[in-house]
């Protein structure tokens, strides 16, 4: 008899741990998914993309709904999970009578968009940017070409909403706290770059720029900076971060930091609940990324397989596209005592590249333009293997360096 599993949550991890279960383990288990959003499963890496208009929605779903069923896996979407009893192994649904019995428990509610603490943030015309519904109240905002859009957040969310605003044709202000876009990827240089890229796109990009209110009679009409500076705003959308959404697991006793506290196994406080994403917090590291996302969900199929499989943790890396432009980093791209740093760059293709080596090991990398070779770099990082035999070819990528060890 199949044992019962449930997973909490129906977002890109759950979607790929169901995905990597079904390879090792097809009808080992009674799998049932509980996601609280009224759709099947979708990339949000897309969302940016959809707002443009340059997809539709049924483009960014990760599975059809008959993937699903062939997998015998019961989809309960629309639907969310409201309590978790740990030492009944049950998990109630919002109707309040539907109880889910299991043997197992994923939670993998992911994150949700954090909220400005400053006056105005409840008036109508504040939107976050971080769901498929975000996106359909934004265009339902957008009434016509001109429109003038406030983004606060230089981060990925930030950027991307911009993006998408822009080519539907807003007139749009993107605002940043720090003194360059996307802080935590990118190095000065590289921000600077992406900012310059940004502008090209027509969005006016303001840096060290701390709001301090949004203003407005009965819906928001500008936001006010802390130098005193106005601007006015016909829609204000807030992409500052995400906070792991805890609150069941905190509610049913389990071990919550920042984010569900797991081991190597990705196992909680209480036995045979496990947790993965961006809900999870490892070693003190929640990533809020979608590669160890998948890496935790791979790790805990194969537990779930009978696999001697542990989680290391994972070497923080991005590679996307961002506002049109490739974009990569990984590991220490910042560099700092001990380390030197190989680059190159050229401004006509407007291509640029860093590599930090320390003790003739890579351990971190910018791509700006051409990423090509990144997951190459990655997985130099991670394997922590002597570059010295193709040093002076490394920063030409992959083919010349190995060519030149060869």
């Amino acid at each position: 008899m199949s044992e019962p599993l449930v997973v909490i949550g129906n977002g890109m991890a759950a979607a790929r741990f169901v995905e990597e279960l079904a390879a090792t383990s097809l009808g080992r288990y009674a799998v049932a998914v509980v996601g609280e959003e009224p759709r099947l499963a979708y990339n949000r890496v897309l969302l940016s993309s959809l707002l443009a208009q340059e997809i539709t929605a049924s483009e960014i779903e990760l599975k059809p709904a008959r993937w699903w069923s062939d997998r015998g896996v019961t989809l309960r979407y629309g639907c969310a999970a409201v309590a978790i009893n740990a030492d009944a192994h049950t998990v109630t649904l919002i109707d309040g009578r539907t109880t889910l019995p299991f043997s197992k428990l994923v939670i993998a509610t992911g994150s949700r968009a954090m909220r400005l603490s400053v006056p105005g943030m409840e008036l109508p015309g504040v939107l976050t940017f971080r769901e498929v519904g975000d996106v359909d109240a934004m265009a339902a905002g957008i009434l016509g070409k001109g429109m003038r859009i406030a983004v606060i957040g230089g981060g990925l969310l930030g950027l991307e909403a911009a993006y998408g605003l822009a080519k539907r044709g807003a007139d749009v202000t993107l605002v940043h706290l720090m003194d360059r876009l996307m802080e935590r990827q990118l190095d000065p240089r590289a921000a600077g770059m992406l900012k310059r890229a940004i502008e090209r796109k027509g969005v006016r990009v303001l840096l060290n720029a701390e709001t301090v209110r949004i203003v407005g009679e009965g819906k928001a009409e500008a936001i006010e900076l802390r130098d005193g500076q106005r601007i006015e705003a016909d829609l204000v959308v807030v992409a500052i971060g995400i906070r792991p959404n805890t609150e069941l697991a905190v509610a049913s006793g389990i071990k919550v930091n920042r984010g569900i506290i797991v081991d190597d196994r990705l196992e909680t406080s209480a036995a045979g609940i496990h947790a993965i994403g961006e809900c999870a917090e490892h070693s003190g590291q929640c990533y809020g990324l979608v590669e160890p996302a998948y890496e935790q969900a791979r790790t805990l199929a194969g537990h779930f397989a009978a696999q001697q499989v542990r989680y290391p943790g994972s070497v923080l890396a991005t590679n996307l596209k961002v506002s049109g432009v490739n974009v990569f980093s990984a590991g220490n791209f910042l560099g700092g005592a001990g380390s030197e740093e190989i680059v190159l760059s050229d401004p006509g293709l407007d291509t640029y590249k860093k590599l930090v080596v320390n003790e003739g090991k890579l351990t971190g990398a910018v791509l700006y333009g051409d990423t090509a070779d990144g997951l190459w770099y990655l997985d130099l990082i991670r394997s922590g293997q002597s570059i010295d035999p193709f040093r002076d070819d490394l920063i030409f990528g992959r083919k010349l360096s190995m060519r030149a060890a060869a």
